[in-house]
């Protein structure tokens, strides 16, 4: 089932969702008719790997009912350190398949939807307006300016995280507030800023953004609490600190400001000096 093909809003629960999501339920922050707002809700996210791991894993379990997930790639044994979706029997199996197996497997009500490629200028457009909801897990500067750009001329809340070594951060990126060119105008050079395959990650740290980035997702659907907008949640999980700076728009912003030159999505790669992604070979 597609996203646009899950339209019709589901008004009842069966009695194994009352059950499954009674702790919920309970709550009065979410109640019955909060727990149908998740059923009723569509999430895409974008990367199967360390955070979309946590945040699918949370959201499935949460029961949101509908989860589409962007991904190329296949599993490694070196993803298997921090990428919870993926176990030792999935390896050289396309991310995206062993990703529904496994929220398949937690919550068997729920429609997970995949989007086997590489995010690109050529099928975001195509790709986001079904969902409600955009949570970005890329791991490379183009497809996060992609995202990025591509929310906001949809006029989607974008749920962005980050990491690497012992560090990690996350904000919530609502359209007309801020934007993530707000805070990076410009990415850095090639080679500046390492990946995580060259300066390293710690596994748990993936766990804290992605759970954070999750519980940013279930508060924008609930309309509960004060969300991470306009707001940088940074972490350094060798002092345990957690530090937070306030983001403005910035009137200048090529995107978001008072006279934008970005009006339609652009060649990212260009943009950021970087190379393709590219399917893996069969």
């Amino acid at each position: 089932m597609s996203p646009s093909e899950s339209n019709v809003k589901a008004d009842n629960l069966s009695p194994d969702e009352v059950m499954r999501y009674s702790r919920h339920i309970i709550m009065g922050q979410v109640g019955p008719s909060g727990q149908r707002k998740l059923k009723n809700a569509k999430v895409l996210i974008v990367g199967a790997g360390g955070l979309g791991g946590p945040v699918a894993i949370y959201l499935a379990l949460a029961g949101v009912g509908t989860i589409g997930i962007v991904e190329f790639d296949v599993v490694d044994l070196s993803n298997l350190q921090r990428q919870v979706l993926h176990q030792t029997d999935d390896i050289d199996k396309p991310k995206i398949e062993s990703a529904q197996e496994t929220l398949r497997a937690y919550n068997p009500h729920i429609n997970v939807i995949q989007h086997h490629a590489p995010l690109t200028s050529d099928n975001a457009m195509d790709i986001l307006p079904d969902y409600d909801i955009v949570v970005n897990g890329a791991d490379n500067f183009a497809t996060r300016y992609l995202v990025n750009d591509a929310c906001y001329l949809l006029g989607k809340t974008l749920v962005d995280g980050a990491i690497l070594l012992f560090d990690g951060q996350a904000t919530v990126y609502e359209p007309g507030k801020c934007c993530y060119r707000c805070l990076y105008p410009t990415p850095p050079p090639p080679g500046m800023v390492p990946s995580c395959a060259e300066a390293g990650v710690l596994g748990a740290i993936t766990g804290i953004v992605g759970s954070i980035q999750a519980t940013e997702v279930f508060k924008q659907i609930l309309n509960i609490g004060t969300p991470l907008t306009n707001k940088l949640l940074l972490i350094d999980a060798l002092t345990m600190e957690f530090r937070t700076m306030k983001l403005r728009r910035d009137p200048n912003c090529p995107l978001c400001g008072d006279n934008p030159t970005i009006t339609k999505l652009i060649d990212y790669d260009i943009f950021c000096g970087s190379l393709p992604l590219e399917m893996p070979a069969k």
